[in-house]
Order: C-alpha cells, then sequence, then structure tokens
C-alpha cells in the first residue's frame, strides 16, 4: 500500500515514534511516565524552532513542498507536518538518550556485581 506523497512526511515521524516506543517499555527510559518533563522538554524546542523557521520562511529562506505536505498551515507560514516534527523527533531524542543511559547504568551495575562476586570467590 503506497502512501500519498502529501501523508508521507506525517508517516515519516509516525514511524520514528513508533520505532522508539519500545524503548520506554524493554529499557525502561521512563519518557512518558514523566509527562510535565517531556511536555517541558518539547515545548521549548517548538516554541524555539517554530519562531526560527516562521522568521526564514517570512524572509524567503525557505519553503515547504506542497507536494509532501498536507496543506494544513497552522500559522506564520509553517505547514502542520513541521509542528508534529519539531514534537515527535524531540521526544524519539529524549527517549534514546534515557534508553541508552539506562543501559550505560545497567552495564555499570552488573560490573560491579560481577566484580563483587569474583572478590568474595579469593
Amino acid at each position: 500500500m503506497a502512501i500519498p506523497d502529501s501523508l508521507q512526511y506525517i508517516a515519516l515521524m509516525a514511524g520514528c515514534l513508533l520505532l522508539t516506543l519500545p524503548l520506554e517499555f524493554v529499557l525502561g527510559a521512563r519518557v512518558y511516565r514523566r509527562p510535565l518533563r517531556l511536555v517541558q522538554a518539547v515545548l521549548v524546542t517548538l516554541l524555539a524552532f517554530s519562531v526560527w523557521d516562521a522568521i526564514a520562511i517570512a524572509a524567503g529562506m525557505w519553503t515547504y513542498s506542497e507536494r509532501f505536505t498536507s496543506g494544513i498551515m497552522v500559522g506564520f507560514g509553517l505547514p502542520l507536518e513541521e509542528i508534529i516534527f519539531f514534537i515527535a523527533i524531540p521526544i524519539c531524542g529524549i527517549l534514546t538518550y534515557e534508553a541508552v543511559g539506562r543501559v550505560f547504568t545497567l552495564v555499570r551495575s552488573w560490573s560491579r556485581r560481577e566484580r563483587v562476586a569474583q572478590e568474595g570467590d579469593r
């Protein structure tokens, strides 16, 4: 089933969120379990880059392809897809960061246990 060109950007963002979702449950990233912190982090990114984009669009520095966007504009010349990007990608980044930190913590913990067990065998 082919995704229409106008929905590819949104589908890509959904795919990013779906691919990183297991990090919350499998590796215990605990990102979605702290919604206030998540909203605060995403809101900063959303506001900063939305302003940046709006200024760049108004200055004629760049535009968005009508072919690959839905045509829904949310204000200041920003397509819906760009707002979704500014929400989805930080969430994926935070999930990845927290999951990697969790893995490092687990590895250090296992390493310490192994060291203590080896010292106890002496």
